[in-house]
């Protein structure tokens, strides 16, 4: 999500009524290529360790293959990773997003600044 002046730009991609990727799973799927864990990258989100199982699984029925891989065990090898198919969802979303920013480089959005207050008015009493 990017906050560029009084613009807030938050993409999200449905599939169906779902939301199939957006920032916040964008986010997450950083956070368990980072942390090598779901479990992990939930604790390092703030996350509840059932919502952050919910989100990999509704990023794992939306697109054509899966995003998360999941290794059980006790080995070396356990832990969860993003598919190469993930890692091209990821990289495409964050270049979207960064395409989306670029608009505030065009006159239609200063000309709506340029009509927006500094600050709003005081409510009506």
């Amino acid at each position: 999500m990017a906050i560029i002046g009084p613009l807030k730009l938050k993409a999200q991609i449905f599939c169906g009524g779902e939301p199939a990727i957006g920032p916040g799973k964008a986010d997450l799927l950083e956070a368990i290529d980072r942390e090598g864990s779901i479990s992990a990258a939930g604790r390092a989100m703030g996350m509840s360790y059932r919502r952050t199982w919910l989100l990999v699984d509704s990023l794992n029925r939306c697109w054509k293959e899966r995003m998360v891989e999941t290794t059980a065990g006790g080995g070396a090898d356990k832990g969860a990773r993003l598919t190469p198919f993930g890692r091209t969802v990821l990289d495409t979303y964050r270049a979207f997003e960064a395409k989306l920013a670029e608009t505030t480089d065009a006159p239609v959005y200063r000309d709506l600044l340029a009509l927006l207050r500094d600050k709003p008015l005081p409510p009506h009493a």
